[in-house]
């Protein structure tokens, strides 16, 4: 079985460092979806390491890292952010790092349609990355995409293949490309890249036959999913369980458990609506405080409070098994903290997040408040130590959405991480106690 952990907001909730607290036990660790638009921060021994494209696996020295089929390969970001990471003494190598032959590449000329399209939209742009991840996958719905394999077979196939793409979106733009230097470029990295390059599918299944365990990290979060988030601001492929079943080639029976990783509090890049966004100074202290700037981007993110009708939302999708609280030290300071818990548009209460993004614009957010806990708790490693507020508080998120919260995190470093056991467990073992005695 392959256990997945997924983003359940709007990305940027530090899932990487719940891979990398997993990679420790894991053989290994896949990607199923997107591509270097994404971006995970992992801080092991002192050293902060940023993942575009890479799998956060990569840390642990033991564990192997795939690529799958759903993610699409800039080859010159790849390689720039393999040499970045080497240079800061992680092993990076075919040994370690294995790419799907059916992934697409991106090429350059697809980061200028990227750049092109937001232009066009003017003040009503997505608000994307402009890595070329969107155009990519356009150009592969059509039919019209360049895949790994293409590139290492037959150059002269892989050329037709290219320019017929390229032209495709010439025609379609009307821009200038030079084409002879990108492609004296896919030549070079043609025979750098082969190495790394099998087929994933027999690779990954072979694994979870043996027994081994295959963890996948999931890419940006469900809410950028193109079906179940906040469409048209959203990313280009399916970011939750469904993507890492065509991402990756595995049936729904493979999977194991699945885990949603959520901030305290909520915070998205880009445009797109936003419905516990705070304009205000409790919006300034998360994003001064949570130090809350995009890896890929550096772009401020926009912050707010805890939205449970998202996470309602993205629940019901992904059916998580558990959850990872993130960066809760980030409300220490703060007098009351608050959850968003439905919608209210026209006089009538939702708790199902809607399709319509007009009706979330006219809509206002009904909140619970809680009273904060007012200290540091940074340092704290098990549960019982935390504030009874603070418990308090990860306590009524459990509540509302009906789901486990096993991780917490309470700082930015590998270690600070306080576990809970669940109550089943605990109730179970405090039984056996008493029965014992």
């Amino acid at each position: 079985m392959a256990n997945v952990v997924l983003g359940a907001q709007w990305g940027d909730e530090g899932k990487g460092k719940l891979v990398d607290i997993l990679a420790q036990e894991s053989d290994i660790v896949c990607r199923a979806a997107g591509g270097n638009n994404a971006g995970h921060t992992i801080i092991a021994n002192g050293v902060p390491y940023d993942f575009h494209m890479l799998p956060s696996g990569l840390v642990n020295d033991s564990c192997i890292s795939v690529i799958g089929n759903g993610v699409v390969v800039h080859l010159a970001n790849l390689f720039s952010e393999i040499e970045a990471n080497v240079k800061k003494g992680l092993k990076v190598n075919p040994e370690r790092l294995k790419i799907s032959d059916r992934a697409h590449l991106v090429f350059d000329f697809h980061q200028v349609v990227d750049g092109l399209n937001e232009g066009a939209l003017g003040g009503k742009s997505l608000g994307t990355t402009r890595k070329g991840i969107g155009p990519t996958y356009s150009s592969k719905m059509s039919r019209s995409g360049v895949r790994v394999h293409h590139l290492l077979n037959n150059w002269d196939d892989f050329v037709t293949r290219y320019h017929k793409c390229l032209d495709g979106l010439q025609k379609q733009y009307g821009f200038e490309y030079n084409a002879d230097e990108e492609l004296k470029r896919c030549k070079e990295y043609r025979d750098k890249v082969r190495p790394f390059v099998l087929d994933s599918i027999p690779y990954v299944h072979d694994a979870i036959n043996a027994k081994k365990n295959v963890l996948v990290e999931g890419a940006n979060a469900i809410m950028l999913d193109i079906d179940f988030g906040t469409y048209p601001y959203v990313t280009s492929s399916n970011t939750g369980i469904g993507g890492v079943c065509t991402g990756l080639g595995l049936p729904p029976r493979k999977i194991g458990k699945v885990f949603g990783v959520v901030k305290a509090y909520t915070t998205r890049v880009g445009a797109g609506p936003f419905p516990t966004e705070q304009l205000n100074s409790v919006g300034e202290h998360l994003q001064t405080v949570g130090r809350e700037y995009g890896v890929t981007t550096g772009r401020k993110r926009r912050c707010g409070w805890l939205d449970v009708v998202v996470l309602r939302h993205s629940h019901m999708l992904n059916d998580y098994t558990s959850m990872n609280l993130t960066k809760l030290d980030i409300l220490d300071q703060l007098d009351e903290v608050q959850i968003g818990v439905a919608y209210v548009h026209n006089g009538k209460r939702y708790t199902d997040f809607p399709a319509d993004l007009d009706m979330l614009t006219d809509s206002t957010v009904e909140y619970e408040t809680l009273p904060g806990w007012k200290s540091d708790i940074s340092n704290c490693r098990k549960y019982e130590e935390l504030p009874q507020n603070c418990r308090r508080y990860i306590e009524r998120v459990e509540e509302l959405l009906g789901v486990p919260i096993e991780w917490i995190g309470v700082g930015p470093g590998r270690d600070a991480m306080v576990v809970k056991v669940p109550a089943s467990v605990s109730q179970a073992s405090e039984a056996k106690k008493q029965k014992v005695n």
